[in-house]
Parts: C-alpha cells; sequence; structure tokens
C-alpha cells in the first residue's frame, strides 16, 4: 500500500517547482492558476525573489502547497495519480496540498484559504511576543510534560508530534525559553528555538482560527478521492464536514505526525511518496517507520527514478 505526503513550512527554498514548470506543461498551469487566484505572481518570487520574503508565513504557505501540485499534476502527466495512493497525509499547511491533490479543494480554493491562513496566523500574535522550540532526544510525554510545567500561566504546548525523538513546543517567547531550557535539564539532546515569525499551532493562534473556521465555511469542500489521515485526529477522514471542523481545529491543535504515520504502517502502508519541497517528511518517516520506503516527487528527475 501507498500513501502521498505533503510537506509543510519550512521545505521553502527559491527555484523550487522551476525545473518541473519547464519540464511539465501541467505543471506550469498550476503555477499560472495559483498566481491568477492570488491576484500577484507568487511564482516570481518563488523562482526569482528573496528567501526572507518567500520564507514570509503568507508567502510560504501557498507557494509549497503550490510546488506540491505542480509536482503532483507532473506525476499525473506521466501516468501516475491520485489511484496510485491508499491514503493522502500532510504535515500542517501540507494537509491543504494533501486535499487539493485528492479532489476535495479546488486549486484557486486551497490558494486563497492559505494566503488566508498565513495572514491570519502571522497577525495572531504581535511579532516577537510568540516562539517555537524544537526537541531533541525526548518522547512526545516528556516533552508535553515540560511544556506543561515551563507554562506558569503563559501558553506552552506540544505543537509537533513529528519523529520519536522530535517534538517542537510552542507559545509565549519566555515560556518557550523556560521550556527549552528545562528539555535539557531533563536529558533532551538539544532544544533549538526555531526562527518562525508565530507560535504555530498553539492556544495563541486562536483569531486565526476563528478566521479559518470563516472562510472555510465559505468554500465547497468536496469527499477527497482517498481518506486523508488528518493531522489533529492520526485517523483517516473522508467526510466534508468533518474535514472542514479539522482544518480549523489543525491551527490551535497538535500536529500529530508520528501517530499519523504509524497509523498508516500499522494499516499496511509501506511506500510513501513525498510529494513538493525538500525531504524533511522522508527523513521523519523513517525514523518512525524502519520499514517504510520512502520516495521523493520534487524535480522531473526524481518522476524519471520513479518510472523505472
Amino acid at each position: 500500500m501507498r500513501a502521498f505526503v505533503f510537506p509543510g513550512q519550512g521545505a521553502q527554498v527559491i527555484g523550487m517547482g522551476r525545473e518541473l514548470a519547464e519540464a511539465y506543461p501541467a505543471a506550469s498551469e498550476v503555477f499560472a492558476e495559483v498566481d491568477e487566484a492570488l491576484g500577484e505572481s507568487l511564482s516570481d518570487l518563488i523562482w526569482n525573489g528573496d528567501i526572507e520574503t518567500l520564507t514570509l508565513t503568507r508567502n510560504a504557505q501557498p507557494a509549497l502547497m503550490a510546488t506540491s501540485i505542480a509536482a503532483f499534476r507532473a506525476l499525473e502527466a506521466e501516468g501516475f495519480g491520485i489511484s496510485d495512493a491508499d491514503f493522502v497525509a500532510g504535515h500542517s499547511l501540507g494537509e491543504y496540498s494533501a486535499l487539493c491533490a485528492a479532489g476535495a479543494l479546488s486549486l484557486a480554493d486551497t490558494a486563497r484559504l492559505l494566503r488566508l491562513r498565513g495572514q491570519a496566523m502571522q497577525e495572531a500574535v504581535p511579532v516577537g511576543q510568540g516562539a517555537m522550540a524544537a526537541i531533541l532526544g525526548l518522547d512526545f510525554a516528556a516533552v508535553d510534560q515540560i511544556a506543561r510545567d515551563a507554562a506558569e500561566g503563559e501558553v506552552c504546548q506540544a505543537a509537533n508530534d513529528n519523529d520519536p525523538a522530535q517534538v517542537v513546543i510552542s507559545g509565549h517567547k519566555e515560556a518557550v525559553e523556560r521550556a527549552a531550557a528545562l528539555a535539557k535539564e531533563r536529558g533532551a539532546k538539544r532544544a533549538l528555538m526555531l526562527p518562525v515569525s508565530a507560535p504555530f499551532h498553539s492556544a495563541l493562534m486562536q483569531p486565526a482560527a476563528a478566521a479559518m473556521a470563516e472562510a472555510l465555511a465559505a468554500v465547497e469542500i468536496a469527499a477527497p478521492a482517498v481518506p486523508l489521515v488528518a493531522n489533529v485526529r492520526a485517523e483517516p477522514v473522508t467526510e466534508p464536514g468533518a474535514i472542514r471542523r479539522l482544518l480549523v481545529e489543525q491551527v490551535t491543535g497538535a500536529v500529530r505526525w508520528r501517530e499519523s504515520i504509524e497509523f498508516l504502517a500499522g494499516a499496511g502502508v509501506t511506500e510513501f511518496w513525498e510529494i513538493g519541497a525538500g525531504k524533511a517528511l522522508s527523513g521523519m518517516i523513517k525514523r518512525i517507520s524502519k520499514e517504510a520506503v520512502t520516495r521523493n516527487v520534487g524535480t522531473p528527475a526524481d518522476i524519471a527514478a520513479l518510472k523505472e
């Protein structure tokens, strides 16, 4: 069995997707359609801009989705498609890419939703008040307890359960700094403050969740062609109303990536295709499921290797 998985923020690089757009008209059309939906040339920023501007959440989210869907359309041009997957999943914003690939959301709606999501997440907390940190070498239960102990009346919570030895915490800057120090005291190998502009997947994102609830209520969501393993539940969902609710919950809820991959492996998935920029998910998947076979689909060379 096979799952198609879609990356989240952090995978962005200048030039991503350009080779796909040059090699495949279907991929080029994706970038053109996203540009039109947003009323600006996001593709020019992706291919010719500076990394600081691309990394702004409002840009990174639709840009990474566009790159993933361009790669997916290139796959389709070579005879692969959603029918070659048994499940889809995506890391945070990647969940929107997964839903678009599976036919649950239109490309234009996905682009506009992610632009709004990025803006709303950025505006939910004044710059400098929130932070995130990656804790390496401790499991989710240990980090969850550290976050609670460090909160001291502020928000500090385990936000991304990425793999057995990498958990990301999120919340008020001072609380996250306290948690990072406490994690080292309790045996973490490393505690790294992350270069992000807002405390994603924490209770501080509630204003963004409200904005997404309103936006998602106005968008048509179809049943995906294959089940989505949702971030906040780590279990499959196909019903449009449930998908809508879970996308709202996802803004403030934890990304349960480790559990999602454990579910997929337990369901019989042995092959994971990471569709889009970077290879971060493949690394996580290997650390979660030693038997998993991962393949990357981000360039024409990757697709040529798949065909062989």
